[in-house]
């Protein structure tokens, strides 16, 4: 005779809200190996497009627009000549590093040999 399994409502809480907006915004391709060379330094767009390998410059917009809605990051302009525009992590930003770190660290134990790129481009 199989055991029967008893689920308590407090055993499957829902995702904590804050989890959620996290990985909302930073679960979208690009968005964390973005911001993790942020946290190193600001970087010019054109920088950040080649340590993001695979990446459209669209796409990097698009990203770099969304963090700077979030408060994450701030562009900031060179009037020049050249006009070059550049992009910073806001204190808030910043304090992403630790966190990124750690994830670093989480990935080469759990996942080693970049597992779970397997089969994807920009890895």
């Amino acid at each position: 005779m199989a055991v029967e399994q008893v689920h308590e409502a407090e055993a499957c809480k829902r995702v904590d809200g804050g989890i959620t907006r996290v990985f909302q915004l930073l679960g979208k391709r690009w968005t964390g190996p973005i911001v993790a060379v942020l946290v190193e330094q600001p970087a010019y767009f054109a920088d950040l497009r080649r340590a993001v390998p695979g990446i459209s410059e669209r796409m990097l917009s698009d990203r770099l627009t969304e963090l700077g809605a979030a408060g994450l990051l701030v562009r900031e302009v060179d009037e020049g000549p050249p006009l070059r525009v550049s992009y910073r992590l806001t204190e808030s930003g910043a304090a992403l590093g630790p966190a990124l770190q750690e994830l670093g660290r989480w990935a080469e134990t759990h996942l080693p040999d970049g597992e779970a790129c397997k089969g994807q481009t920009g890895c």
